[in-house]
């Protein structure tokens, strides 16, 4: 099965699950004759409204993972750039540290998985979105970031703007 199918696959399995978005394809660059791809990948901010990231990742393909004796995983280099969409409504998000987790999709057979998390910096106004690798025993420092910054925007808190 190559990358991008247990990547669809995982998507939409997170989809079901409450408080995680969904993924939609809406790129693919072939970047080889062996048939490995760029995918980008759009994902809506499920409890922030008019905020949508593309989220890029890189599918192996058979022949790559042939030749490589790697069969179960894809390499943990991503980007992420989010963008104001719409009107921005907020929801019940998480204004911790860590935030929230909007997205997340494996990256292999089991342990490895291409995350993207959202934290709320209260103290310049703007929303900051990490794409990083989460792995069961090795994390990767191959990360991105995103930020939208909602000073001077007409934003609808649904819980009240935290003070």
């Amino acid at each position: 099965m190559s990358g991008k199918y247990c990547i669809i696959l995982a998507a939409s399995l997170v989809g079901l699950c409450a408080g995680t978005a969904s993924a939609d394809q809406v790129g693919k660059v072939g970047v080889d004759w062996i048939g490995n791809d760029i995918i980008i990948d759009a994902v809506a901010d499920p409890q922030v409204k008019g905020v949508t990231c593309h989220v890029t990742y890189f599918d192996r393909s058979v022949i790559d993972r042939v030749k490589n004796g790697n069969w179960f995983e894809d390499p943990s280099n991503n980007s992420i750039s989010c963008r104001q969409t719409g009107p921005i409504e907020i929801g019940d998000i998480d204004l911790s540290k860590g935030g929230d987790e909007v997205f997340k999709a494996g990256m292999s057979l089991i342990w490895k998985k291409l995350v993207v998390n959202r934290i709320y910096d209260k103290e310049n106004d703007t929303l900051i979105y990490l794409a990083h690798s989460r792995e069961l025993t090795d994390g990767s420092a191959k990360m991105a970031i995103s930020t939208i910054p909602l000073y001077g925007q007409n934003v609808a808190w649904k819980n009240g703007k935290p003070q």
